[in-house]
């Protein structure tokens, strides 16, 4: 490796791959059994955290240092050694024989941390995967030139950080997104095209249900884009159908959603990264009038008892790409996180899924008797599910058009345009103004 090859990695950051050390220190040890558990990585001496460099020579003592702790994992491990000018390089390749140890101890590669695993966990999740990662597999499918969403790629890497003029080969390498020169299943999760043409299991479907069973299904939207915009838009569209709860702050009217929007996001973002892929069922979200679930295929990888203590990234890559997003914050906080906001939620764990229940609370909603006159809420009784969405959504922003209404609801805009009708129709709405440029004009009295 040059010196010009190893700046533009430290340009990358941190991340699944790639750990920074100021110097050699008694942290080497689980650093590179928790990359040979993993997928492989370098460990460069002389870089502070934030990517300062500060420079580091190794001294004939410090190689034979760092071979011997390899040499002395068990199973026996090796690593390579080499000095970049003033920095050096612990190139630690994938173990072959996994899972490791060191000193009696078993770490694994989660994000940018190395994590402790006790052994019975560590066999049993190697033994479940049977060393097949979902995410590191090479998709042979994908075509570079014709599924490559350029759009999703060049929105991640400016919302990550990553400093521009790097090449698109250089960033995905780095970010461990390329098997065998290969994009990987990762990869496609992230930037493709048409999710539906490689995944059918990874879209997320929202269910909305007029009451508290299965049986009375009200709507159902299934989303199938590129991880990012799958995240985004699934959290706008739930948000549409919460309450909000009025607070009187001294002198103050405040309103506060039923369940915190923080919540929700860890809880589906969660959902999304450690799910099992290579079941075939997908995330779902189950909004019932009492009840809001989120549901996600795959076993824990630990036992119940330990939920929200322990955490394991059954698919690391993925969990790494969400932590550059700002997704995730750090490792095994998630469950915490939710029970802080939001102390009533339960957890539901069966053999081949993980459910998330937030209960909805509905007598301090504000209701929309208390916010429009008599005449007017009875209206609202007379209108579809997706018309109060739009009613709701012009009342937001009454200079929304109908493109984005079409955009927000995941509907053509002609079906848009006979909902408005219907609107109007009932003398809920009127258009002022020309189609651009105007506004439209809630009707309450």
């Amino acid at each position: 490796m040059n010196k010009d090859e190893l700046m533009k990695l430290i340009e990358t950051g941190e991340g699944y791959t790639i750990e920074f050390k100021e110097s050699l220190n008694s942290s080497i040890g689980k650093d590179i059994c928790a990359f040979a558990n993993a997928s492989g990585g370098k460990i460069i001496l002389g870089v502070k955290d934030d990517g300062t460099i500060k420079g580091y020579k190794l001294s004939n003592a410090d190689r034979s240092k760092i071979i011997d702790i390899a040499k002395n994992m068990e199973p026996r491990f090796y690593v390579n050694v080499e000095q970049v000018d003033d920095l050096a390089v612990i190139h630690v390749p994938e173990g072959k024989e996994k899972p490791y140890f060191v000193n009696g101890h078993c770490y694994i590669r989660q994000g940018a941390s190395s994590i402790l695993l006790r052994r019975n966990d560590i066999l049993e999740f190697f033994q479940r995967e049977n060393l097949i990662q979902f995410d590191k597999k090479a998709n042979k499918d994908f075509d570079i030139e014709r599924d490559f969403n350029e759009r999703a790629f060049q929105e991640f890497v400016e919302r990550a950080g990553i400093p521009k003029g790097l090449s698109k080969e250089h960033i995905l390498r780095n970010l461990n997104l390329l098997t065998n020169g290969t994009i990987n299943n990762a990869g496609v999760l992230f930037f493709c095209k048409d999710l539906k043409k490689f995944f059918l299991n990874a879209g997320i479907v929202v269910v909305l249900y007029r009451s508290t069973n299965k049986s009375d299904i009200m709507d159902i939207k299934e989303f199938y884009d590129d991880f990012v915009t799958n995240y985004e838009n699934v959290m706008k569209y739930v948000l549409l159908f919460l309450n909000k709860n009025i607070e009187i702050k001294g002198i103050k009217r405040q309103e506060k959603l039923e369940i915190p929007e923080e919540a929700l996001r860890e809880a589906i973002i969660n959902a999304m990264v450690h799910r099992d892929y290579f079941i075939q069922g997908r995330v779902q979200i189950d909004i019932y009038p009492d009840r809001l679930e989120i549901s996600n295929p795959g076993k824990l990888l630990f036992d119940k008892s330990e939920l929200g203590k322990v955490s394991v990234a059954r698919n690391p890559i993925l969990f790494d790409l969400a932590h550059r997003l700002g997704y995730i914050e750090k490792v095994g906080s998630g469950i915490q996180r939710i029970r802080k906001l939001v102390p009533n939620v339960k957890f539901e764990i069966t053999s081949d899924w993980f459910r998330v229940i937030f209960p909805r609370t509905v007598e301090k909603s504000e209701k929309w008797s208390e916010k429009w006159s008599d005449r007017w809420s009875e209206k609202w009784s007379e209108l579809s599910e997706r018309q109060r969405q739009i009613l709701k959504l012009i009342i937001e922003n009454p200079k929304i058009s109908r493109a984005k209404l079409s955009e927000i609801l995941g509907i053509n805009p002609s079906a848009v345009q006979k909902h408005l009708e219907k609107l109007k129709s009932l003398g809920l709405i009127k258009r002022v103004g020309p189609d651009k440029g105007g506004y439209w004009e809630v009707l309450r009295e």
